[in-house]
């Protein structure tokens, strides 16, 4: 599995846990082991311009998802497909301040967050309360499971 962490934010960033969490992720959602992501922390500048230029959103963001090749978890009986998942852009500073507000360290929101974006690079979303539900109750499965490792 090829996961590539680029950190152009300027803070400090523990590169070798997010490649960790992303492939105890990605394994457990039987993501072909030749499957690729790319994760990319930015500073605030640059995470707003790829929210307002790619999601039409204002301001920054902490997590922004850019599937690929619509790769989906393998299921109990078909092979999980080989490709690129896509790249994953998180915002240090943003989780920073939001990991204050939710009483957390930045670690475990960058964690959280990781977990989140791999999920939508899944095809996951949360717009209707089922679809919420459903990536909430996994994303806090996923996290439970690499915490308690």
């Amino acid at each position: 599995m090829s996961i590539e962490v680029l950190n152009e934010s300027g803070e400090a960033l523990d590169v070798d846990h997010l490649v960790g969490l992303s492939r105890f992720v990605l394994d457990r959602m039987r993501v072909h082991p030749l499957a690729e992501l790319c994760i990319k922390a930015v500073d605030t500048e640059t995470m707003t311009e790829l929210n307002e230029k790619w999601m039409e959103g204002e301001g920054p963001t902490d997590v922004l998802a850019f599937p690929m090749d619509e790769l989906r978890p393998g299921l109990v009986n078909e092979d999980p497909e080989e490709g690129i998942l896509g790249d994953l852009m998180l915002c240090p500073s943003i989780a920073e301040k939001q990991a204050v507000t939710a009483g957390h360290s930045t670690d475990a929101e960058l964690e959280l967050l990781t977990v989140h974006g791999i999920l939508h690079l899944l095809g996951y979303d949360h717009a209707e309360p089922e679809e919420h539900a459903e990536m909430f109750g996994l994303q806090d499965e996923l996290l439970a499971a690499w915490r308690s490792r």
